[in-house]
């Protein structure tokens, strides 16, 4: 089990009215716990004093979340209109960093993830200490990440301790549970959590990035992405609108329009190396009853892993020791290996090597729909990295 999840019941956080009728509002919900409606009784009048010494209305109707991996903080801005400027209420200390820089791809790598997420879960009885889940994976991760194994459970939490999520001490955890629970309870249900490398002002943390991305070259795209959103909220103290288009690629502009062309430009950019696809789309499973195996079983998938990487390791970019695809591909019906792609990589080189050699795999066992073989798109990470 993750770290970051409860060891207890998870509580799901749901759309509850505020009193109205004598029915529950999400605050008296999150009150019936022993626990939350301590940290209500000690902290509100505390954090109220504190919004008004700083010219803030409590509670907060919106709150917006900068976590910043390398600089280890955590920001929380608010506001009472939709029309208003966000401002800064605090900055809180992030207690450690499990990984390094750049995306989660899959489950154990223990990285955090970085992107555009939101709070999708309250837990009053996280096994630390108080918890606010996020949506991880997105729409973006559910494309680059991991088809079968893409991790989960990150959350804000208490306690001090992690294996990829963004951990605070518990003081923290309260105050953050009690405004976050507020703006739920005023009606924001998708309370936006972004995730940085960096604080994209700070010069040292800036010179630790391009030094990272000189050997992680397949990681600018994203880098960018998220500079580009950093930037327009430091801008206009509004969250940027974030879309994401077929390929998993983030989309940030505040222009609809805009977003709309320079979805065409990628798509239009992309589908000049993107092979046709060999199988109708309504004829790939997206639920099986048994999942393709490659022969000799998931060992022998490994050891064919290993020795892909290994033999395009000589295709990386000058200077760079490492990169990390996403392949795509499909196991039809007769358990051939087709239509491979990498969804997420390197240069040319690297991308069209590593097709051929999945598109060459052997045979696998293939997927099974209500006792009947059918076709399945799959999707895998590959490290590859040089040796010593």
């Amino acid at each position: 089990m993750n770290i970051c999840k409860s060891i207890s019941i998870t509580f799901i956080a749901i759309a509850l009215a505020i009193s109205v009728n004598g029915q529950y509002s999400f605050v008296d919900y999150q009150k019936s716990f022993a626990k939350v409606a301590d940290v209500f009784r000690r902290k509100e009048d505390s954090l109220r004093r504190q919004f008004e010494s700083k010219g803030l209305q409590w509670p907060a109707k919106y709150v917006y979340i900068r976590s910043f991996k390398y600089d280890s903080q955590l920001e929380v801005w608010v506001k009472n209109s939709v029309k208003e400027s966000f401002k800064l209420f605090k900055t809180y200390k992030i207690c450690a960093m499990a990984g390094s820089l750049g995306p989660k791809r899959m489950q154990g790598d223990y990285q955090v993830p970085e992107g555009f997420y939101y709070i999708n879960e309250f837990n009053p009885n996280s096994a630390y200490y108080l918890s606010l889940g996020l949506n991880y994976p997105n729409a973006s991760d559910r494309l680059l990440s991991d088809s079968l194994a893409p991790g989960g459970d990150i959350y804000i939490h208490g306690s001090c301790v992690t294996e990829g999520c963004i951990p605070i001490n518990n003081d923290q955890i309260e105050d953050l549970y009690v405004i976050t629970s507020y703006a739920r309870a005023l009606g924001q249900e998708y309370i936006p959590v972004h995730i940085f490398p960096i604080q994209f002002n700070n010069p040292r943390s800036i010179g630790y990035l391009d030094r990272f991305m000189q050997m992680y070259k397949s990681y600018r795209p994203l880098a960018d992405k998220l500079e580009a959103a950093y930037n327009y909220f430091e801008k206009n103290h509004q969250v940027p609108v974030v879309m994401v288009n077929s390929y998993g690629q983030y989309i940030i502009d505040n222009n609809q329009k805009a977003i709309v062309n320079q979805q065409k430009t990628v798509k239009l950019k992309t589908v000049r190396t993107i092979k046709k696809v060999p199988i109708p789309e309504d004829e790939i499973a997206k639920v099986v009853n048994t999942l393709p195996v490659y022969p000799g079983g998931a060992k022998a998938f490994q050891v064919f892993l290993d020795k892909t990487s290994k033999d395009v390791a000589a295709l990386l970019d000058e200077g760079q020791k490492a990169a990390y695809l996403v392949v795509e591909y499909i196991i039809d019906k007769e358990g051939k290996p087709v239509y491979a792609h990498v969804v997420k990589g390197g240069n040319d080189d690297i991308n069209e090597a590593l097709e051929n050699k999945f598109e060459s795999m052997p045979n696998w066992r293939p997927a099974i729909r209500q006792e009947q073989p059918v076709a399945m798109r799959l999707r895998q990470t590959v490290v590859v990295e040089t040796t010593p």
